[in-house]
């Protein structure tokens, strides 16, 4: 077998078999990952610090007897500590910062037999919605290089879309799984809020703003996945509801005759591109046609206010951020070693008072009430994932004369995905449509908070319709 051509394409779940059945090693499957990084990142830099010697050895070593056990993998290189690897977050601050101990996530990805091989590239602290950081260069988008990957978890998603590896860590903060897997091509699922613990550093982040997960080119990846890491951690403030049986049992349920809501227009007066209109209006098309009830409509919800508190808390988790990363480095953040925006947003988060931050997360409470209430009447809402095609690199670009540049283009990039964020709800980003410019945009359907069941078996029924997996971006394994 030709491990370089035969591997490349299959997903994690079918490498894991092949090993299981002894057809191939880990070893082997590691080297042909290492090969595939080797040969192709240069042409996209998705991958940032090599970790081969230590995948080699893991290889090499008793792996335990998880779901994935020989697969390689690799890590974004923000919030997923590997203890003894450097880990930047995307920031010239912390250029040489290295974690003593792993968190408790990539301990449960080792357990699940995960392989890591590599960290993938960030933006700096994962604020831009774009993964073109000033540390390490642009991440590329393998349909078209001359186009970002999306942010923050563009750099895995770029490895992924290219055939590096089967899937690969993700977290989401604002939309940093679903908009890069958007942009990208890939299934980007972004599960209920506290599924996976963030022990032992963090009890929540930005009062619940950020979750972690995985980009993958398969529905029951990302599944199986979400079964092996999610749990709740003892000292976690609260837990997400618990799960009726196994995500992985829901890939190939029929999902029933669901009534899903539909809408192109964002919460606030942003103008979306046709491109991600005809993509929604297609996916409502494929649901009917597969016996969904789908219905234009959307929750009443003030997207300029939802867009000021969103901007409260995210300038506030900057400013804590970057002063427990000074306190935890021993390091004095000065300006220079920042790019402008995330100065900008650190500046303005140290002037916020503690009474506007809790009003703002107030506000994020009666937004989760109404869309809860919305999803008593619906299943599901469809909407864009983003409301542009992936935009050129260079466009969320800012200097110190307007570091708010980038920040501005961000909401008007992504002004569909926050909103999961806000109220903790599970969202994915399906691959459904490409544009005449060959050209990956991405539908994102919003379920009710603890309900990744019928995402799954949606996602399921939605991938064995319109199968995505064949499709190969101009650069690829």
């Amino acid at each position: 077998m030709s491990f370089r051509d035969e591997t490349a394409w299959l997903d994690a779940t079918a490498l894991a078999d092949l090993v299981r059945r002894k057809e191939v090693t880990p070893n082997e499957l590691v080297e042909a990952a290492i090969e595939r990084i080797e040969r192709i990142n240069p042409e996209i830099n998705a991958v940032v610090t090599p970790m081969y010697d230590l995948a080699r050895a893991a290889a090499r070593s008793p792996i335990p007897d998880g779901p994935f056990t020989g697969v390689p993998f690799l890590l974004k290189d923000l919030l997923a500590a590997f203890g003894g690897v450097r880990m930047t977050s995307g920031s010239s601050f912390l250029s040489d910062f290295v974690p003593e101990e792993d968190s408790e996530l990539v301990k449960r990805f080792k357990q699940a037999g995960l392989i890591i091989v590599g960290k993938t590239n960030t933006p700096e602290f994962g604020i831009l919605p774009t993964t073109e950081p000033a540390l390490f260069g642009p991440s590329r988008n393998p349909w078209d290089i001359t186009r970002t990957t999306g942010g923050s978890s563009g750099g895995s998603a770029a490895a992924v879309a290219a055939g590096l590896v089967p899937m690969a860590h993700a977290n989401d903060g604002g939309g940093s799984i679903r908009i890069p897997a958007s942009a990208c091509g890939l299934f980007g699922f972004k599960p209920t809020r506290a599924r996976i613990s963030l022990a032992p550093d963090f009890g929540d982040m930005y009062s619940g703003l950020v979750c972690e997960h995985a980009v993958t080119r398969s529905v029951r990846d990302s599944a199986a996945l979400l079964d092996a890491v999610s749990g709740f951690k003892d000292g976690d403030p609260y837990c997400a509801p618990p799960r009726n049986r196994p995500f992985s049992r829901e890939i190939g349920v029929d999902p029933g005759k669901l009534r899903i809501a539909f809408t192109t227009k964002a919460l606030a007066d942003v103008p979306v591109h046709e491109d991600c209109i005809a993509a929604v209006k297609d996916a409502a098309s494929l649901c009917e046609q597969l016996g969904h009830s789908v219905v234009e409509s959307s929750p009443k919800i003030d997207g300029d206010k939802l867009a000021d508190a969103f901007a409260i808390m995210w300038s506030a988790g900057c400013a804590w951020t970057i002063d427990g990363l000074a306190h935890t480095s021993g390091r004095e953040p000065t300006e220079e070693r920042f790019e402008p925006g995330t100065w900008f947003l650190y500046q303005k988060g140290r002037e916020r008072k503690a009474s506007r931050y809790l009003a703002a997360v107030q506000h994020m409470q009666r937004v989760s009430r109404t869309i809860a209430e919305f999803l008593s009447g619906a299943d599901l809402l469809l909407t864009p994932t983003l409301a542009q095609p992936p935009l050129p690199i260079g466009s969320f670009d800012s200097t110190k004369e307007n570091p708010v540049r980038g920040l501005k283009l961000s909401g008007n990039f992504s002004p569909f995905t926050a909103l999961c964020n806000a109220t903790g709800q599970p969202a994915m980003s399906v691959p459904l449509f490409w544009n005449e410019e060959g050209l990956p945009i991405g539908t994102q359907f919003i379920g009710r908070f603890g309900d990744e069941a019928t995402l799954f078996r949606l996602a399921s029924q939605l991938e064995g319709a319109r199968p995505w997996s064949n499709r190969r971006p101009a650069i690829h394994a």
